[in-house]
Parts: structure tokens; sequence; C-alpha cells
């Protein structure tokens, strides 16, 4: 049986899971701001104590790869290289938006797209089948009255993520289902990591970093001490 753990960092939310071939087995999260970094292990030590498991049994260690929280997804990844490296177990990646996505059963013919909080009026976007197989690339876009429409005209649409009340407000289709129940959660996860483990896709742990879609801004300020050194 294999046995992987999954670190979901990318929001507010700091979630840990453990997953025995795709199937959850324990879930430990917080949703506090800026407790990420102190919880963390905490969270990976309380799903090992649910399981019963030793870090020696874990065969995989996923993370949620972006997009996201900056801060967040550059906390989330070190704390799973760490832990791939130090326990040589492999690194596997997931696509936050798709994690997401899977946790919605469509019905054939439906689309559904996570929408995540990219500030302002804009959102990080992925269009999604019922396979789960990406019809529109990710990417960010920023919320019209006829964004999604080329979609809607043609699918029955389910969104849903964090930012799906800011696209409730702005996109009225009939075509539109909004969900709001649906959170990000290292509880989705298992499955996408399970299949990338059956087809050994790793990541390389010396080149693996987030994918933050956008470049931090913050690097850019004129008041970042970083920038005169």
């Amino acid at each position: 049986m294999t046995h992987i753990l999954s670190i979901e960092t990318s929001t507010p939310i700091c979630s840990v899971a453990i997953h025995s071939d795709g199937s959850l087995r324990a879930l430990a999260e917080i949703n506090e701001s800026g407790a990420h970094a102190e919880r963390l292990m905490l969270l990976v030590e309380e799903v090992l104590q649910k399981t019963g498991l030793e870090f020696s049994r874990l065969d995989a260690i996923a993370v949620s790869e972006g997009p996201g929280s900056y801060t967040g997804l550059r906390i989330g990844v070190s704390t799973a290289k760490g832990l791939a490296f130090g326990l040589g177990k492999p690194l596997i990646g997931v696509n936050t938006l798709q994690a997401l996505a899977s946790a919605v059963l469509l019905e054939e013919g439906e689309l559904v797209i996570p929408v995540l909080d990219a500030r302002r009026m804009e959102v990080y976007r992925e269009v999604f089948d019922q396979k789960l197989d990406s019809v529109a690339a990710l990417d960010s876009e920023v919320l019209e009255e006829n964004s999604f429409e080329n979609f809607l005209d043609a699918h029955r649409v389910c969104f849903l993520g964090d930012a799906v009340e800011k696209v409730q407000s702005v996109v009225a289709h009939e075509n539109a289902r909004f969900l709001t129940d649906k959170t990000f959660s290292a509880e989705n996860m298992g499955g996408l990591a399970f299949q990338k483990f059956q087809r050994g896709e790793f990541a390389d742990l010396a080149y693996f970093v987030p994918n933050y879609l956008k470049e931090f801004k913050a690097l850019h300020s004129k008041k970042n001490p970083l920038l005169s050194l």
C-alpha cells in the first residue's frame, strides 16, 4: 500500500493529509492567518499519529505547487522538500486548482473552474472537464461581465474556490453554478498525487519551485532593502 503525505498551504488554510492508495486516512488543518510556519509540522505530526504511521513508512511527499499565496507556497514547498530530502522519498507537485477541481463530481459535458483570489477583481483560474483534463490553461484573469462567456454558452459550469463569491458578483449566466462550500484542502490532493506516483512523475528536488504565476510584487518595491544589496 502506498502512503503519501500531502501538504496544502496555498491559501490561509494550512492543511495536511495522509492518503493510502489515494484514499484519505487522516486530515489536519487550521484556518488561521500567519499560522503556516508555526503549525505546519505540528499538523504533519498529528496526521502521522492519527494513522499510526512512522515517517519511514511514507512512500512520497506531495505538495500543492500553486498558484496561491507567495508566503504560504514558499513555506509549504520548503517543508515538503526538506521532508523528501531528509527521508529519501520522492516529491510530487500537485496543481492547486486541479486538486480543488477534483472535489466536484461533474456530469457529462459539464466543466469546473476553480478560482483563487488574486486581489482586486483578478483571479487565478483554470478550466477542467469531467476527466480533470485542462480545457483552458492556468492563467490570471480580470473579471468582467462577460468573463467565461465562451464556456458558459456551451456548458454548465461549476465555479468554486476562495474567489467564487467575487465571480458570482460579476457573472450572471443560467449555466453558472457557484459552490461556496468547497475549500482548498490537502484532502483533495490524494488521488492526483497517487496517480503521479504510479506514473513515476516526481519533481526534481534541486529545481522544483512553486508556480506563483505572478512575480512577487514586493521584489520591485522601492522600499525593498534587498534592492540595495
